[in-house]
């Protein structure tokens, strides 16, 4: 039975009209919404899901392997990313953008109140108005009782029917139920996939107010796009749409909805426009597209999959095991055509050992390298605010000492390598690097501060002047970027030149002028960055080589070659994948 059923005696909906509830009266949105804030769109990714396996694919060399079919645990990804999310939401910890909110102090300390009881355990069954009385009187904050159990109801997961009960107590004892309450009651109500319950509480909201947070908003559509009236998503959906941009979560939402029912052509609608508003997808919903296409005809459907695909090689992503077996499966599922896919290591000379095809070089033009060069200078180095951190002088004086020197065939950010173990002195964790990268006679170039002169525990005197006898040295000053300097040196050596940090530079690459620039500069740091990472036992330093190929989905027509790593990473990694996916048409 609905929650806000007026058949009932105790009906809640009946009950709140009532307590006059929803009575016109001017400023009654305040009266929920001052002392709880609902996630803004940035924040809010409660049904952002991640994609997880477990399961082990053997890697053969020469390609000869075969992904087997997804388990039905690897589907279930999405319901272990929403015990993290839910638990987000639950406690407070993602604030609104609203205007309507409570003030940050006051938040703050209300937030780490109610994290004191997180072992708090529910109720099993629905209790009376008494017995909820005697259990608000002998809590240690009666003040946030409700917040606390409806979020242990959320983490307990507890039948509907108890929270209902919190909530109908609630509304006798107080004429009216808080904002934040309808919230983690609808969040209870999604998590439950509670249909009925979610429109109920969509009726109640949107009689109370006239426009909702965003953060409901994506709670509703979520609920109503895991059921059979999924439809009602795109509307509300719509209905966002009129007062403020659709956050990611409600876009993805509604497209995997789509896409569950086959609706391609609705689902990549709403991809578009999700594109044109500059939301980033996640991989969750880019897989669904491959995952719902799954033996579907049509050249505009295989034109829209392959443009996935493009996106990934133009933003430098990287799918995980889980998505790449769904592009996979797609290929081979394709209706008369013969495609098939193998996992494989590609050879350093860039040559696919599976269908012996050339991998793209990942080395630029002279032209393209001196145009790059140019514009990074000039954008970048000059055109930013490199001199807010270090001064006009300074760098003049680096460009008078790289110079000098030219060429350099490594150019290594000598502060960033230094804290690679914090197990060791910051001045050895440099040396180590500077001894392995000089043992072929290259030019070294290290980017130092002026700190690592004075002689302390990180960093020894005798040390360093050895490793001046095997690198030139820049000592900048402490509070200077160094980023710059690395750039300058590197693009002023040559195309040959490498270089040694864990940045991934990405402000830099966002200060470029146009799309094709910034194209190039992702495929020069690409075939230039040089990976480094301790051992296990961190005692030693593994560099993994800058690769004569461009780690990007690349194509000709009969091929796909697709790089993925084992895993999800949420952070983006400067470090590029080694595992690839081949696909050829037979």
């Amino acid at each position: 039975m609905a929650l806000f059923s007026q058949a009932s005696l105790h009906g809640f909906q009946a009950l709140l009209w009532k307590c006059r509830m929803f009575s016109p009266v001017s400023g009654c949105p305040q009266l929920f919404a001052l002392s709880f804030s609902i996630p803004s769109r940035e924040k809010f990714n409660c049904f952002s899901f991640m994609t997880s396996s477990s399961a082990k694919l053997p890697v053969d060399p020469k390609g000869t392997d075969v992904i087997p079919s997804k388990k039905r645990s690897e589907i279930g990804y999405e319901e272990k990313a929403w015990d993290k999310e839910a638990k987000e939401i639950s406690e407070g910890e993602l604030h609104s953008s609203s205007s309507v909110r409570a003030p940050k102090k006051q938040l703050s300390s209300h937030a780490l109140l109610k994290r004191q009881f997180t072992n708090v355990q529910p109720p099993e069954k629905p209790l009376q108005a008494e017995e909820w009385n005697r259990l608000r009187e002998n809590f240690q904050s009666p003040k946030v009782f409700e917040e606390v159990m409806l979020n242990s109801m959320v983490k307990c997961n507890s039948p509907i029917d108890v929270a209902k009960s919190l909530l109908t107590h609630v509304a006798k004892s107080n004429g009216d139920i808080e904002y934040k309450l309808l919230v983690k009651y609808l969040l209870l109500c999604v998590q439950q996939r509670q249909t009925s319950e979610i429109l109920d509480v969509h009726d109640i909201m949107k009689g109370r107010f006239k426009i909702l947070e965003n953060g409901a908003y994506s709670l509703i559509i979520k609920g109503l796009s895991d059921s059979d009236q999924w439809r009602m998503a795109l509307t509300i959906l719509e209905e966002v749409k009129k007062i403020m941009i659709p956050s990611r979560i409600q876009y993805e939402s509604c497209i995997k909805a789509a896409s569950r029912h086959q609706e391609m052509n609705l689902a990549f609608e709403l991809y578009h426009e999700m594109l044109a508003k500059d939301l980033v997808p996640t991989f969750d919903v880019l897989q669904a597209f491959f995952d719902f296409s799954r033996g579907m005809k049509g050249a505009e459907l295989q034109k829209e999959l392959f443009g996935i695909l493009l996106y990934l090689r133009e933003n430098q992503l990287y799918p995980h095991k889980t998505f790449m077996r769904s592009v996979k499966l797609w290929f081979e599922s394709i209706p008369e055509r013969s495609w098939r896919g193998h996992l494989t290591n590609i050879k350093e000379s860039g040559q696919c050992p599976v269908c012996n095809r050339q991998l793209e070089d990942s080395s630029l033009t002279e032209d393209e390298y001196n145009n790059l060069r140019e514009k990074i200078i000039r954008d970048v180095i000059h055109g930013t605010d490199t001199f807010r951190k270090t001064s006009p002088q300074e760098f003049e004086a680096f460009q008078k000492f790289v110079e000098n020197r030219l060429p350099f065939d490594i150019v290594i950010d000598g502060l960033n390598v230094s804290h690679m173990n914090a197990r060791k002195m910051q001045c050895e964790n440099l040396f180590n690097a500077v001894n392995y990268l000089a043992k072929k006679n290259t030019r070294l170039l290290v980017l130092g501060r002026k700190h690592m002169l004075i002689n302390s525990s990180n960093w020894k005197r005798e040390i360093m002047e050895e490793m001046q006898n095997k690198a030139d040295f820049f000592f900048a000053e402490n509070i200077s970027e160094d980023d710059a300097f690395l750039l300058y040196a590197t693009l002023r050596s040559g195309k040959h030149c490498k270089f040694v940090t864990r940045d991934f530079l990405r402000d830099h690459k966002a200060c470029l002028s146009d799309s094709l620039t910034r194209h190039l500069f992702r495929k020069w740091q690409r075939g230039r960055q040089i990976a480094f990472s301790p051992s296990t036992e961190g005692k030693h330093i593994h560099f993994l080589p800058a690769l004569r190929y461009d780690c990007v989905v690349q194509t000709t027509g009969d091929t796909w070659h697709i790089p993925y790593k084992d895993i999800f990473e949420e952070k983006y990694s400067y470090q590029v994948p080694r595992k690839w996916l081949c696909i050829q048409q037979k």
